[in-house]
């Protein structure tokens, strides 16, 4: 998949695409069914145009951590889509300040030369988001651009977002959230150096940082774990905490993963850390024994639920 970031140099090649538009926050069921229908137009090449960084954070930068994804875990669902291109476009104030014939003129038809788009029935463009699927339709066709309107995708009679999504993940059901996501929430990024007191309670874990993300509900799960990077590529079952540890005082969430079965060094590396089930809350221990003793547990509790998967 080629990434593209400026809609004023686009390659003569990745012009006359078939795309899909929006943010594709967790890249769910409702997502899915818009890049689907996307796909198979003739001979073009599928491609999803989306922003970054994602709209609300440069309209709202001191609101809490909302997203579910980063960009590099968003374009590694999108590839798995098979989207051929994505477009992601740099959301500033110009682009914000586009009025919806703006957006059309400019970005999708003389910037990005789309042939084809879709957008799902609740998508709004333009300068205060004035632009509806309807005005899409409209401004597209009269650019030379057909446009698709798909609809709205409802699992146990809800509509699929992203907003419910977190809910879910919140509650601490990450089942909820995988039947909404066609798939398993994940967290993903580079492994980092962190106090490495797990080496000396026989749980060595990978620490990754939450930042610019949702918080899931705190506390331990479950999870499967792709190693994305170096020597030890691969998937592997483990336990997570994901919190603020708090037999040590801090205060800062982190994810902190188990690998079970595992041996090597994972530092820079990059890990895809999926969310299968929640085990308990966060807690605090009167000695390092009894937390080794619930660590014991979690990890055969663990092993248990991934293997009746």
């Amino acid at each position: 998949m080629r990434i593209v970031r400026d809609h004023s140099a686009v390659p003569p090649d990745a012009r006359g695409a078939s795309a899909a538009i929006g943010n594709f926050d967790g890249v769910h069921l409702g997502h899915q069914a818009v890049i689907a229908a996307a796909a198979g137009r003739d001979a073009a090449p599928l491609a999803v145009v989306t922003f970054e960084p994602h709209p609300r954070e440069v309209f709202a930068p001191d609101a809490p951590p909302f997203r579910l994804m980063n960009a590099a875990a968003r374009a590694h669902r999108l590839e798995k889509l098979g989207v051929d291109l994505l477009f992601e476009l740099p959301f500033d104030t110009a682009l914000a300040a586009l009025t919806p014939e703006g957006f059309v003129d400019e970005v999708l038809a003389r910037g990005l030369g789309l042939g084809h788009t879709v957008v799902g029935a609740d998508f709004r463009f333009g300068k205060g988001r004035a632009g509806t699927a309807a005005d899409l339709r409209r401004l597209g066709g009269a650019a030379g651009i057909d446009v698709t309107v798909a609809d709205l995708i409802e699992t146990g009679g809800l509509e699929v977002s992203s907003t419910r999504i977190r809910e879910a993940l919140s509650d601490g059901r990450p089942e909820d959230a995988a039947a909404m996501l066609g798939h398993l929430h994940r967290i993903e990024g580079p492994v980092l150096h962190g106090e490495k007191r797990g080496r000396t309670l026989n749980y060595p874990t990978a620490n990754m940082a939450l930042d610019g993300l949702h918080l899931p509900r705190l506390g331990v799960y479950a999870v499967q774990a792709d190693v994305l990077t170096g020597p030890h590529t691969g998937t592997y079952d483990g336990v997570a905490s994901l919190g603020v540890r708090p037999m040590f005082g801090d205060n800062r969430p982190n994810l902190e993963t188990f690998l079970f079965d595992f041996d090597g060094d994972l530092y820079g590396e990059t890990l895809s850390v999926a969310l299968v089930a929640y085990l308990r809350d966060e807690a605090r221990f009167d000695s390092l024994t009894a937390l080794v003793a619930q660590m014991d547990a979690d990890s055969a509790r663990a092993r248990a639920m991934l293997a009746a998967r």
